[in-house]
């Protein structure tokens, strides 16, 4: 297959034309937009970026297109257990008077005020019979207004023409900032020669579902210590078996102020920054960029939102299944009777998550010449850059069903039972994609850096 979003990718992240890894594609996910090719090549352009930092540009990058759609179903197979059902009984799409709407309510807080918003329904059944009453417009604010996750199904024409649209049409794929503060000697003395090549580099991870986890698990891969900070009451447990795996997890009450200093001490000696909290919501805690930047300001900042950061909707949370239903991806996916559908693989948070990646090595490279940027997508700017391509009608090119040989032949341990994690869907000369840290349970880690790479 023909590389599709390549040029677009490459001119965002890189800022200018690179050549593309080596594709193999062995089937197409089932889909009327090229969700395969989305996937990997998102995947290429981190292995090109660890290829551009490493000075090896004449390395061999391969992609494993099989594989990326494996990743983006889930990244291994589970030995006698079974993870959580990661998706909430009502977070699912639903017919109002005058349209369709999508609920998420994974997180309890969003299933609470969903669940008020529609005068304290709680099943499935009665929750269809009260929408089916209500204009999902109205009905989209006000859930919003209580503080939870909902979007209305809009059409791609409809999309495009809303404000929301307009804006996240008229902003970059990728927005790079230039910082006035230098890069620190660590980074402009760093030699990423190793197989290993991000060993030693600090990546502090304030992400969660699902996008920042992937860029961070990426990272992880190839040597990072990534320590990831949850608060008491987050959880992912539907997740966590393939969203912890090398990482260092950790738990900070960013309200109370002991554990603040602990949180400002660890951004201090960051290299990297990756947070995915809606625009303002750092703000609120008292980490404005401004805030940021007296504590470390020659960290790599790197941040994604769901909906841009301009425009109405900027400050509007959101999710991967939302993202869809707004961007007129849903509509496009529709079945004969006009049903909603939904993409194969949460080709968004997957293909966002190593678009991430690829900036975050990207911008160790620049900070090698002694220049920090930050760096920022969205999610729903990576939905424009799927929509951009002509539907396809569904290819029938079944991929070869996974076998014994498509995982890494050591067993994992992870917190809640042996699994078998896939085999690496990028491969890079010279460099090796593995964990050192099994998957586990949040908070499990005390919030510090490995006193070795100090």
């Amino acid at each position: 297959m023909a590389a599709i979003f390549w040029d677009k990718l490459s001119q965002a992240v890189f800022l200018e034309d690179t050549s593309i890894a080596a594709i193999d594609y062995a089937g197409r996910l089932p889909c009327r937009l090229p969700v395969t090719e989305l996937l990997a090549e998102s995947v290429a352009l981190a292995g090109i970026a660890l290829a551009r930092l490493t000075d090896r540009t004449h390395a061999q990058v391969t992609v494993d297109g099989r594989l990326c759609a494996f990743w983006g179903l889930t990244s291994c197979k589970t030995i006698d257990w079974s993870p959580p059902e990661p998706w909430d009984a009502l977070s699912d799409f639903f017919k109002g008077s005058d349209g369709w709407i999508r609920l998420h309510t994974n997180a309890p807080h969003h299933k609470k005020a969903a669940i008020k918003a529609l005068g304290n329904v709680q099943t499935h059944s009665d929750i269809s019979e009260v929408i089916a009453k209500l204009p999902v417009a109205q009905l989209e604010q006000k859930i919003i207004d209580e503080g939870g996750a909902a979007a209305q199904l809009f059409s791609l024409k409809a999309w495009r023409n809303h404000p929301q649209g307009l804006a996240i049409e008229a902003s970059p794929l990728i927005e790079w900032v230039e910082k006035l503060t230098p890069a620190p000697k660590k980074l402009q003395d760093a030699v990423y020669a190793s197989d290993r090549p991000l060993a030693g580099v600090r990546v502090l991870d304030l992400t969660r579902v699902l996008a920042g986890p992937v860029a961070t698990r990426t990272l992880a891969g190839y040597g990072a210590e990534v320590l990831r900070i949850d608060p008491e009451n987050w959880d992912d447990p539907g997740l966590l078996h393939d969203t912890t795996v090398g990482k260092k997890c950790a738990g900070l009450n960013l309200k109370a102020s002991a554990d603040r200093s602990v949180f400002e001490e660890l951004l201090r000696q960051s290299d990297i920054f990756i947070h995915g909290y809606r625009p303002g919501a750092l703000a609120k805690l008292g980490y404005d960029n401004s805030a940021l930047d007296q504590i470390n300001p020659s960290r790599i900042d790197v941040s994604l939102s769901a909906y841009g950061w301009e425009g109405p909707w900027a400050n509007r949370r959101g999710f991967d299944s939302l993202v869809q239903f707004s961007s007129g991806i849903a509509y496009l996916c529709a079945d004969a009777n006009g049903v909603p559908g939904k993409l194969p693989v949460q080709a968004l948070d997957h293909a966002a998550g190593y678009i991430l990646a690829a900036c975050c090595i990207e911008a160790l490279r620049i900070a090698k010449a002694g220049r920090i940027k930050a760096v920022r997508t969205s999610l729903a700017k990576v939905a424009w850059l799927l929509c951009q391509e002509k539907t396809t009608p569904v290819i029938n090119q079944e991929i070869p069903k996974q076998t014994e040989y498509d995982f890494n032949f050591e067993t994992e341990q992870s917190d809640w039972g042996a699994l078998k994690r896939l085999l690496p869907p990028l491969i890079v000369e010279g460099m090796s994609m593995r964990w050192d840290i099994p998957a586990g349970n949040l908070r499990r880690h005390p919030a510090k850096w490995d006193a070795a790479s100090i």
